[in-house]
């Protein structure tokens, strides 16, 4: 039976009341008074030398209040990288700087040239206009191999070449991997692409940037992930602010999928031309700015190739990929496709060898970095279309390969450095095949035949690693920072709890799950506890939200937090009840004494705290605050099995998805409701990336694909109806790990659905005759057409 409170319960979100009356407090809707404006002249050249930046004409152009360029910032810190890689020689990746304003050469269109701060933002626009550039322009490097190759112009003219790293993991298997598959009974291969998207949150990103003379102090509003790593970046590599004289603030947030964890440049330029300009500057990004200036996504091109016995277990596994860093490396960016790509390749399976190498490339195009699934994503999309093409080639169900070579003994540890603590693959594919109703599938592929359409059925199963820590470990392989997260819980002397999170919600739903913890824990109603999050000055040191960590690192800490609360009141309860403190219950909300009748309510207890009037003040404090970090031992291991059907037109192309389901192991779910809105939402971003999304550059380095007019995004009539798109989260192995035994569902549709969408495109192609074995993303109408036209 459904939960009606508490961890288990479909709460309705409780944010949601003021978001959908229009009392969100957005950045946009922050507006300080006397504030200027600025605007961004960015580069319209993907390559060349600034030879001249002409500001004079601009200068006095009605309302301008300063024009900023390069030199401006010379002396002052360029925006960091937040993780390092170290080549499979030893040597570490080759890292330019990243100026804020752009200073000698331009390396990407939508760089930063000049930015005008003036009284409205059309007289920043306008003076932005009245800017003369002179800039030489050179070969612009776009494709990765071409950008490798001898003699390649170098995007940045002190480094070596355009190779930031070249990556080997595990460099001791490489050997083994390589006989095994010179000796395999078969061999599989397949080169696809894993195509560059642009994460395009509902809400644009926003800075403002304010500065208090009196006191020193900087404060910047933005619409972030994780405002204490931007303080921290920001503050000490950037602008050299010490952190007690820099607030960041991140309000309500409209969406981030990874493009807002990132320390930007235009938050470094509003935090400075505030302190300069002396009055509070604020940026607001148009949409088409967007395309230019957020950090895309994926944008990897691999060559995959699975051996197998001739039982067709698998026996070993190589995966050699390109991959894109764009002009420069964004906070991230290096870890995307080594640590979180590389060690997923196992997936579910026990692959007994796996080698991977990749090859980090500088191109003259917008930085990538992290977007949702963030290099799982990847792996998972080369590993489960190998697995289908290897199905196809020897004969096998899809289904009874993957079961055959499926990870069954838990823990388990993988060739690619990872141990998995739980899992049962054969329950979600269970559940998967059961609510897909695979059974009936032949009489609707005949129904479909019928009206001349062709239909196809797909699977996929995968992994990810989620609560990206422990901190011991991503430091060894890189990482500039902790992964911890943080909790303060404040109780009130009435019995209400403020809890102030490290975690930042931008969608999940934090206001509402983190109560639910809190509430159940102490037995008391969910809304006597109020969560406070995004705000450096209130809350402690946090790494923030992404890699669906926010429950299983912040939501643990949180836990730690409470249980130090808990333990204080039992001392205080057992000082009221005159009883021994390991005597003390606590239960809805009642503090007793076992074995009796004698009992004392929360609020009796909390009030104590505050009002010691009879309290052992010489064993306990007084008040009612604790905090608590959380570093895990491991990564959580969420897991999935999907499946897909789609309707394929062969006069058009076009494909339709008529049915979708999806059967994941979360763990425990703490609120049913929003974790299959997590799922639905993930699954129309991975949908959107297997037939619609696209992010195009032409050989001039300019994007072609720069607006929504050529940019497509999912809408409702891409997705099957609601009662055709299954989510199943019954097939619950909980986390070993973590007090509350949960993994983290907000990347699970993302990271699951593309390679289900290829694999039923290619299953209708094949069971219409046409020799296809795979269509690369996305899988538009002209590119299945001419795929089904040979």
């Amino acid at each position: 039976m459904p939960k009606d409170s508490g961890i288990g319960a479909s709460d309705k979100r409780r944010e949601d009341l003021r978001f959908l009356t229009g009392a969100g407090n957005y950045t946009d809707d922050i507006n300080l008074n006397g504030q200027a404006y600025v605007h961004f002249l960015r580069s319209d050249v993907a390559h060349g030398t600034l030879t001249s930046v002409d500001t004079s004409a601009a200068a006095a152009m009605p309302g301008v209040v300063r024009i900023f360029t390069g030199t401006d910032f010379e002396g002052v810190g360029g925006i960091p990288c937040g993780w390092q890689v170290t080549s499979k020689d030893g040597n570490v990746m080759q890292e330019p700087p990243h100026p804020v304003i752009a200073q000698g050469k331009v390396r990407h269109v939508g760089e930063i040239i000049a930015a005008v701060v003036a009284d409205s933002v059309e007289q920043a626009r306008d003076a932005a206009e009245a800017i003369v550039l002179e800039i030489d322009e050179l070969p612009a490097m776009v494709d990765m191999k071409a950008a490798l190759a001898d003699g390649a112009t170098k995007v940045h003219d002190d480094l070596n070449d355009n190779l930031c790293y070249d990556w080997g993991f595990v460099e001791e298997n490489r050997e083994a991997v390589d006989k095994a598959i010179a000796e395999a009974a078969h061999v599989t291969s397949l080169e696809l692409v894993n195509n560059r998207l642009v994460a395009n949150p509902m809400e644009p990103r926003v800075a403002v940037g304010d500065y208090a003379r009196h006191s020193d102090e900087s404060t910047l509003y933005t619409t972030s992930q994780n405002p204490h790593v931007i303080r921290l970046l920001m503050g000490a590599f950037v602008l050299g602010i010490p952190e007690h004289k820099l607030r960041v603030v991140a309000p309500d947030v409209g969406g981030g999928f990874g493009t807002k964890i990132f320390h930007y440049a235009e938050e470094a330029f509003c935090t400075f031309a505030a302190k300069a300009c002396n009055r509070p500057v604020k940026w607001t990004s148009s949409r088409s700015e967007a395309f230019i200036s957020d950090a895309h996504g994926r944008d990897h091109v691999t060559k995959i190739e699975l051996a197998m016995d001739a039982d067709n277990n698998f026996t070993a596994l190589r995966c050699l990929t390109h991959a894109n860093m764009g002009a420069y490396l964004s906070t991230f960016a290096p870890s995307i496709p080594t640590w979180l790509h590389g060690t997923l390749l196992a997936g579910n399976y026990k692959t007994p060898l796996i080698y991977t190498n990749v090859k980090a490339v500088f191109t003259n195009t917008v930085p990538v970095d992290a977007y949702r699934g963030a290099g799982r994503p990847e792996a998972t999309f080369q590993l489960e279309r190998v697995i289908d093409k290897a199905a196809r080639e020897r004969g096998v169900d899809p289904v009874d390969l993957r079961r055959q070579n499926f990870i069954t003994e838990f823990p388990y540890a993988t060739p690619v450095a990872v141990e998995y603590d739980t899992g049962d693959y054969n329950a979600t594919m269970d559940k998967m095949l059961e609510l897909a109703d695979r059974d009936g599938f032949a009489a609707r592929r005949k129904d479909s035949e019928a009206r001349g359409k062709l239909r196809g059925f797909g699977v996929n199963c995968f992994i990810e690693a989620c609560g990206i820590a422990p901190s011991n470990l991503v430091g060894q392989l890189g990482a500039r920072a902790g992964l911890y997260e943080s909790a303060t819980v404040r109780v009130n002397a009435t019995g209400g709890l403020v809890v102030m999170t490290g975690s930042h919600s931008h969608g999940q739903g934090h206001e509402t799950t983190f109560p639910q913890v809190v509430a159940e824990m102490i037995g008391i109603p969910a809304d006597q506890v109020e969560i406070v999050h995004g705000d450096t000055s209130k809350t402690p040191m946090g790494m923030g939200t992404y890699g669906s960590r926010s429950i299983a690192v912040g939501g643990s800490a949180m836990v730690r937090a409470t249980e130090k609360i808990i333990n204080k009141t039992k001392k205080i309860a057992a000082h009221l009840l005159e009883a021994a403190e390991a005597d003390i219950e606590l239960k809805d909300g009642t503090f007793s004494v076992a074995g009796t009748d004698k009992s004392v309510a929360w609020g009796e207890v909390t009030l104590a705290a505050y009002v010691p009037h009879n309290y052992p003040l010489e064993d306990i404090e007084p008040g009612l605050e604790e905090t608590a970090f959380y570093d895990p031992s491991n990564f959580t291991y969420p897991a999935g099995a999907y499946a897909c059907e789609v309707e394929v037109d062969p006069e058009t192309g076009v494909v339709t998805i008529e049915k979708f389901v999806s059967a994941d192991d979360f763990g425990n779910v703490i609120n049913p409701m929003i974790v299959e809105g997590q799922v639905h939402g993930g699954i129309a971003q991975g949908i959107g990336q297997a037939l619609l999304e696209n992010c195009s550059y032409d050989d001039e380095g300019q994007l072609l694909s720069a607006s929504y007019m050529d940019y497509t995004m999912p809408r409702a009539d891409n997705l099957p109806a609601m009662e055709h798109y299954t989510v199943d989260h019954s097939c619950q192995t909980p986390c070993t790990h973590n007090p509350l035994g949960v993994k983290g569902c907000g990347e699970a549709g993302a990271i699951g659905s593309p390679p289900t969408v290829i694999n039923a495109i290619v299953d209708a192609l094949q069971s219409g005759g046409h020799d296809v074995d795979h269509i690369d993303m996305p899988a538009t109408p002209d590119r299945v057409w001419a795929a089904m036209q040979g």
